[in-house]
């Protein structure tokens, strides 16, 4: 079953990434220039944000396998329609309704996979629903390219088509049927709050990293992102007075949880950053084409997938904080070692840098995600799994926004209109620094934060 998730959820994550190095193309096809285009990517992140709040209270009165399914249907069909867009209105519309679909995906997918689950065996679900988060990013820029240059670029998103659809046979036969629990009254204010803010914040963001290299109009993305920031804070007020609030916050209580959202935040944002700057690192740094700069990018994918196989057996030999402290602190120091590439680094000394960093992400986000369900009793999952999508959804958004706004910054500060290599080492330098303040977070736990979930099956406690 877990798998089965998995896999839906790395159809998703695999959207999401595929599409940025496929939008030129898009636009050829359709005789608009590609920024006008950015509303096929903004115009998703937008939609799944609004029904983010809304995923635990549905999956709550009408069943968390009914509307997981609903949601696999809504976005292969959706996928279908973008396939099939004739127009940028009609692809902009079909990503709208994708969107929707993928909202309801990842806070179900990770509450239905975690439901009854042994502490013990949370490491091994936790690492497998990890991975489309750390591979998507990844595969999906190399992915596009070859798609969009040997075939069409319909084929990024009709290849949902056939994974859709295999996951809904495999779901349907796998995951039993669970029973609707009591209808709590539905918070509608807690709703269009969250929802707003949401969508206000992170549109805001999105704006941001799109609008930083025009010559007017910057304060409107800037107001857009602080007043759904503002909202935002109005909302949490809200949600923390409400009888029956449409998200929970009572899994911050959990001083575990709390610790591994908010430092794991600033931890996502930077290990998402780094995806999109190291492809733009290979392409207007060094020369690279579409093709070769994903294809660089493979040390870092094999380095991801062979981290799985060791994963266990290192968090129960050091435990979550000294690993998270660990992982935490490599990943910042290669992130930031990435700040002296350029077109004379020796090859090998770059495949072990992507290596190394690959590796520690991959253990980093794992631990992260674990310790934030190590404590939490099963009527909190599904508040837990809103909070965790609705932080990876922010996370994304503002490690897209930080790396395309230090760029930005840097080539206006040297008064040149294309990108150099020092502008992507201010950019990685950046980044590692917020992978940094993640560790000031992890510091807090407890020396054993966690230890019952990794204590052996059968152990007394």
């Amino acid at each position: 079953m877990t798998l089965a998730i998995a896999a839906v959820m790395f159809m998703l994550v695999l959207d999401g990434s595929i599409l940025n190095t496929s939008l030129p193309a898009i636009a050829a096809s359709q005789g608009v220039p590609p920024l006008a285009l950015s509303a096929v990517v903004t115009a998703y992140l937008l939609a799944a944000s609004a029904v983010l709040p809304l995923s635990s209270w549905l999956g709550e009165r009408h069943g968390l396998r009914k509307m997981f399914l609903i949601g696999v249907g809504v976005f292969t069909l959706a996928s279908l329609l973008c396939g099939l867009a004739q127009t940028p209105a009609q692809l902009v519309l079909a990503r709208v309704v994708q969107g929707i679909g993928g909202g309801l995906l990842l806070p179900l997918g990770r509450t239905m996979a975690l439901r009854g689950a042994g502490k013990q065996d949370i490491v091994g679900i936790q690492a497998l629903l990890v991975w489309p988060a750390l591979f998507g990013p990844v595969l999906g820029p190399p992915l596009g390219g070859l798609l969009s240059t040997y075939a069409s670029w319909r084929w990024n998103f009709l290849l949902n088509v056939p994974i859709g659809l295999i996951g809904m046979l495999l779901l349907s036969r796998w995951v039993p049927r669970d029973t609707p629990g009591t209808p709590r009254p539905f918070d509608l204010i807690g709703f269009i709050g969250a929802a707003g803010g949401l969508t206000l914040f992170i549109g805001g963001v999105e704006w941001v990293s799109h609008d930083v290299g025009a010559a007017q109009g910057r304060l409107a993305p800037w107001a857009c992102g602080l007043a759904g920031l503002a909202v935002l804070v109005w909302t949490v007020r809200h949600l923390s007075r409400a009888k029956h609030p449409v998200v929970s916050l009572s899994p911050f209580e959990q001083h575990s949880f709390a610790i591994a959202t908010t430092g794991g935040t600033l931890a996502s944002t930077a290990i998402q950053s780094t995806p999109f700057l190291l492809p733009l690192l290979f392409q207007l740094g060094m020369g690279k084409d579409a093709v070769s700069a994903g294809a660089m990018l493979l040390p870092y994918f094999a380095a991801n997938l062979g981290m799985k196989t060791v994963t266990t057996p290192i968090l129960h030999r050091f435990g979550f904080r000294r690993v998270m402290i660990g992982a935490g602190l490599i990943s910042a120091l290669s992130i930031a070692a990435f700040a002296l590439v350029d077109a004379q680094t020796p090859w090998a000394l770059l495949i072990g840098l992507l290596i190394v960093s690959g590796a520690s992400r991959s253990m980093s986000m794992t631990a992260i995600n674990t310790l934030a369900v190590s404590e939490l009793p099963q009527h909190q999952l599904g508040a837990s799994s809103t909070l965790a999508a609705i932080s990876s959804q922010v996370a994304g958004a503002m490690g897209v926004a930080v790396g395309a706004l230090v760029l930005a910054v840097m080539a206006h500060l040297g008064g040149r209109e294309q990108l150099a290599v020092s502008d992507f080492s201010a950019a990685f330098l950046v980044v590692a620094a917020l992978n940094a303040l993640a560790l000031l977070q992890f510091r807090r736990l407890a020396r054993n934060a966690g230890a019952d979930i990794l204590r052996p099956k059968g152990a007394r406690t």
